[in-house]
């Protein structure tokens, strides 16, 4: 039987976490602080550490595996763009937009998933679309729903239309894909990544419906929704900036579930959000406000689920 969750998460240790000026170009969540890359990373991996630890407390398997100095790779703290793991043991890696996020692909961490009893039965690897400036960034670019074999998608120059299909081909997911913008500047720009703006779990959806535009293609997605049964909880796109809709639903190894958020997105929540998110699982809330602000990612963007 298909699950949503997981009890199992892949982590990278970052060594050299920094501010990337090849994402920041389309990544409208990042920012420049005045601060030494030293303080950055050492800030960084003192939050790395506390969540990890928090999540391991609540009864989580996490897999930590340390980033390498070399080649520099200042993102490698986002593995879930590079690589995705499925329930039938296959592997999925990616085509990334930034030149220097295509070193964080290492054979070495799918060699510790396997030495940790998870079999990997096969690997489907996207990244020579890299050559063509075709892009697919993991569960960055699509959140999915197992269950229901959905694959949603906000288009932009990270995802791309043709290689969402070829993954719904080779994985038997449908795709639902639509436009999600943002306010930059007072202009209406594509959100770099669908998981910003939208989260799946079990049973309810987080997402900001503000954010697409297109009448049409919001209804599908609200349909879509619907159709498998998930309660939709909007967020407004102020709590979206605000890492709102960064999240991933887990499940202990006793099968007891959470919503795994950053202090920046349950700080911007309501309290009538609070109460019905609440009233499907607990909340771990972690602490990353130096890698929100420089990666322009949240918590969500730091597990790769091991299915």
């Amino acid at each position: 039987m298909l699950k949503q969750t997981t009890n199992t998460l892949l982590m990278i240790e970052p060594v050299a976490f920094g501010f990337n000026a090849q994402t920041a170009v389309n990544n409208y969540f990042q920012q420049k602080i005045s601060v030494p890359e030293i303080s950055v990373q050492e800030q960084a991996h003192t939050e790395f550490n506390a969540m990890v630890e928090q999540l391991r407390t609540n009864g989580l398997e996490v897999l930590v595996v340390k980033d390498t100095i070399e080649p520099h790779t200042p993102d490698s703290i986002f593995p879930n763009n590079w690589v995705s793991f499925h329930e039938d043991g296959r592997v999925a890696l990616y085509p990334m937009f930034a030149e220097n996020r295509r070193n964080e692909r290492r054979h070495a961490v799918l060699r510790v998933i396997e030495n940790k009893k998870h079999p990997i039965t096969g690997v489907m690897d996207y990244s020579p679309f890299e050559l063509q400036s075709l892009f697919l960034e993991g569960t960055g670019s699509l959140i999915l729903d197992h269950v229901n074999k959905i694959a949603y998608a906000a288009l932009s120059e990270r995802t791309d239309k043709s290689l969402l299909l070829q993954f719904c081909h080779d994985f038997g997911y449908n795709a639902v894909h639509f436009i999600a913008n943002q306010t930059v500047d007072g202009n209406r720009l594509p959100i770099y990544h669908t998981n910003v703006m939208m989260c799946v779990a079990d049973r309810y959806a987080v997402i900001c419906l503000d954010s697409i535009d297109n009448a049409d293609e919001r209804s599908a997605v609200v349909d879509s929704l619907g159709k498998t049964g998930k309660e939709i909880i909007a967020i407004s796109e102020d709590q979206m900036h605000h890492f709102a809709g960064n999240m991933l639903q887990v499940e202990n190894n006793a099968g007891k579930q959470f919503l795994v958020m950053s202090q920046t997105a349950y700080k911007s929540l309501n309290q009538e959000q609070i109460d019905r998110l609440s009233s499907y699982n607990d909340f771990i809330v972690v602490a990353i406000p130096t890698i929100e602000r420089v990666g322009g990612g949240s918590a969500r963007c730091m597990m790769a689920e091991v299915f």
